[in-house]
């Protein structure tokens, strides 16, 4: 449901046919409900497969064997889609996720170290470091003594290269991103959200960012 900056998507039941599949939801990024850990599957041909069938069977067997957390989020739903305002909040959302992806965008793309993702639906956007400009040498200036000696024994390990630049910016700015290597990739980079209302203070956040990306790197220069 979150689509931007002149995308569409396809539901996957308009083009699926006959082949046996599932498509996996969550109001997290659904309604949007950021964080919310609420989701639910899809499932499509399930009897056009003997497999398939019997890999779903012993999916909806054993959710029937768990305790669900989620009990209240899931009474929410019915409540907050059917609700007569539901369409004007997410269409707001959205127009916000839009505006503060452009802003960011913007602003990275012309950082000569990293490589940009226009995010056109999500409500975060991934910036990748670009091949080699990571090193293990590399600093930020941090003005409390504690935070820096902090700082520089987490980092003064083994640690993703991302991950030390993640620390260092913290200890900087205050400034808390995310990792990319966190997520399963091997690509090097930070991960923010867009979920800032304050237009102007998320301008000021990511233009810092960028500095710091840019003082980072070339402190080993």
């Amino acid at each position: 449901n979150i689509v931007y900056n002149g995308k569409k998507t396809v539901h996957l039941s308009d083009i699926i046919e006959d082949v046996p599949a599932i498509s996996m939801k969550g109001i997290s990024k659904e309604m949007p409900w950021p964080g919310s850990r609420c989701g639910w599957m899809e499932v499509y041909n399930a009897d056009k497969d003997e497999v398939f069938d019997q890999f779903i069977s012993a999916i909806l067997n054993q959710k029937m064997s768990e305790v669900c957390s989620t009990t209240l989020p899931q009474l929410a739903i019915p409540k907050l889609i059917s609700h007569p305002k539901y369409g004007k909040y997410q269409d707001a959302r959205t127009s916000r996720y839009e505006r503060l992806s452009n802003i960011a965008y913007d602003i990275f793309k012309d950082v000569p170290y990293v490589v940009a993702n226009r995010t056109n639906g999500a409500f975060y956007m991934s910036i990748v470091f670009k091949d080699s400009v990571l090193n293990n040498g590399q600093t930020l200036s941090i003005e409390q003594s504690e935070i820096r000696q902090y700082i520089e024994g987490i980092v003064g390990g083994e640690i993703a290269l991302d991950r030390r630049f993640v620390y260092y910016l913290l200890g900087s700015t205050g400034i808390c991103v995310v990792p990319l290597t966190s997520f399963f990739t091997p690509l090097p980079g930070i991960r923010i959200t867009l979920l800032e209302k304050d237009e102007a203070r998320f301008e000021f956040t990511v233009k810092k960012i960028a500095e710091k990306i840019v003082e980072y790197v070339e402190s080993s220069k």
